[in-house]
């Protein structure tokens, strides 16, 4: 058969399985047939397998298939091998303490930014829908702008190029003249914001940071349901976020 023929096309199939296991949660064999578009019987051999090395377990009461908790151990080695993690970890903290808000680190990843941390509001905590693992698209978020405004124009416009421009909300820029506007104000203020663009009711207020290749390839982010991100406030978190840019890039070199 073709899948037990090319090794890359197996792996694919393998992978598309996981990451359909990871977005939906326990699936029934049917389900996941039709989701992956593939015969039962090649997706039942691709959850054996799977179940085989631990990556997959099948609930005996309901038959379904989902994905075990091996996957989160080799994340967390990731994420164990990023010491930007451990650098910026206690000033994030304090951040989040000082302002009330929840607060991000992410890491550049291609044409996306991926949270690496995430520290929660302790107090007038709302959810936000961000998670560690998860990625957001640079040209829609705070941290994303944050990162983009610290590399050369032509480089900008290869990664929007690139994304897959879509209007997420009634706020999400969607034209490139009017997204490097942003990056000028960026670049002439040291912070980004994002207005609505990636979520309806949050804002967040974010600074580019610089691993030990001097390069800007992380970003942290004061998010905040818009009623207490007033411009005034963001003033005031703008003078908070700055110190710890500065705060975790001593410490880095």
């Amino acid at each position: 058969m073709t899948d037990t023929k090319n090794p890359i096309q197996v792996s694919e199939r393998i992978f598309h399985t996981i990451e359909c296991l990871a977005q939906n949660g326990a699936m029934g064999l049917q389900e996941l047939s039709t989701a992956l578009d593939l015969n039962k019987s090649t997706v039942h051999r691709i959850l054996n397998s799977l179940i085989c090395m631990d990556y997959v377990r099948q609930d005996p009461e309901t038959a379904k298939y989902s994905l075990s908790f091996k996957i989160c151990g080799l994340s967390n080695q990731i994420l164990s091998q990023n010491s930007m993690i451990d650098i910026a970890r206690p000033f994030i903290k304090e951040l989040s303490a000082n302002s009330g808000e929840t607060v991000h680190l992410v890491q550049l990843d291609g044409i996306n930014a991926t949270y690496i941390d995430k520290v929660e509001a302790s107090q007038n905590s709302v959810r936000m829908i961000s998670m560690v693992g998860k990625s957001i698209p640079l040209y829609c978020s705070g941290v994303g702008k944050a990162i983009l405004a610290d590399m050369p124009d032509a480089k900008i416009e290869s990664i929007w190029k690139q994304s897959f421009i879509q209007q997420l909300t009634e706020h999400t820029v969607t034209r490139f003249v009017d997204f490097m506007n942003l990056i000028e104000e960026t670049r002439r203020s040291g912070y980004a914001l994002d207005n609505e663009e990636n979520e309806i009711g949050v804002r967040c207020i974010a600074v580019s940071l610089k691993g030990y290749n001097g390069k800007s390839t992380y970003a942290i982010s004061i998010s905040a349901p818009k009623d207490r991100m007033s411009d005034a406030r963001i003033l005031l978190l703008r003078e908070m976020i700055l110190k710890t840019k500065h705060q975790i890039e001593s410490n880095v070199y």
